[in-house]
């Protein structure tokens, strides 16, 4: 069975972090392990509490589960800190983890603020250039490349300059932009490429950024390139948005398993 390693926070909502990978690699039909770099106390009006783990107990976790089950991809989520992300830096790069899909998370939906100025630091000079994708939001792409997104070509520099910290390629997803449409756009050995979606409408949304990475990463443990994952990715997320269980008073929860409900009313 093909496996995939998440390295990220625990959401106690369940509809990002840890949780929402570990869900998303299942309903890929891949066997998912994980390394908790940070326990968040939240829900769907926010995170109330954060508190992150050693970076020490991280590289432990990482090297627990490689060494046993092996990884065929991996991801990474929120990082906290400097420290931590030297360490999944370092890990990544002494266990040869293959397939390196680096999700810059940097805040929450809610506005919470999940990766200090020194992990940024850490990250951009460390962790991305070991990464075979990275998968930046449009404020999170602002970050990183310093270029502010107004237009389709500041978006495109973004991504050049992003791909100079060393990834193979990066896709900046387009949610943020308001339309009724949402492009991600992938930009890969020297090409770019755009993948138009129709917006699933709805609140029900948290956890977005996460299961895009994660079902990339499944993909990618798969066997699949990236062209071919990018639009099963979307319509997932489509999906997952469109059968949302309702849950929670602010931005809910996704349905990450909505594909077996469906097929079970066949």
């Amino acid at each position: 069975m093909r496996t995939a390693l998440t390295i990220a926070g625990s959401d106690s909502g369940a509809g990002a972090g840890i949780q929402a990978d570990l869900k998303t690699f299942a309903a890929h039909g891949v066997y998912g392990t994980c390394a908790i770099t940070a326990v968040t106390a939240q829900n769907s009006l926010g995170v109330t509490m954060v508190e992150a783990v050693s970076a020490d107990l991280v590289t432990a976790q990482i090297e627990a589960v490689v060494s046993d089950f092996g990884a065929h991809a991996a991801k990474t989520g929120m990082l906290a800190n400097a420290a931590i992300v030297e360490a999944v830096a370092a890990a990544v790069r002494d266990l040869e983890i293959p397939l390196l899909v680096v999700d810059p998370v940097m805040s929450a939906k809610s506005g919470a603020q999940l990766l200090d100025e020194e992990a940024l630091a850490a990250m951009k000079a460390e962790l991305i250039r070991q990464a075979f994708l990275v998968t930046p939001n449009i404020p999170e792409a602002e970050t990183l490349s310093g270029v502010e997104i107004r237009t389709n070509e500041d978006l495109r520099e973004a991504a050049r300059r992003i791909v100079a910290l060393g990834p193979t390629a990066v896709v900046i997803t387009g949610g943020h932009v308001p339309s009724p449409h949402i492009t991600d756009v992938l930009f890969s050995q020297g090409e770019f490429v755009e993948f138009p979606q129709t917006r699933a409408t709805g609140r029900h949304t948290h956890g977005t950024g996460c299961t895009f990475a994660a079902a990339i990463t499944a993909h990618l443990a798969l066997g699949h390139s990236l062209r071919e994952a990018i639009p099963r990715v979307q319509r997932y997320i489509a999906g997952a948005i469109r059968h949302a269980p309702g849950l929670g008073r602010g931005q809910g929860p996704m349905d990450h398993f909505f594909n077996f409900e469906v097929q079970s009313e066949e």
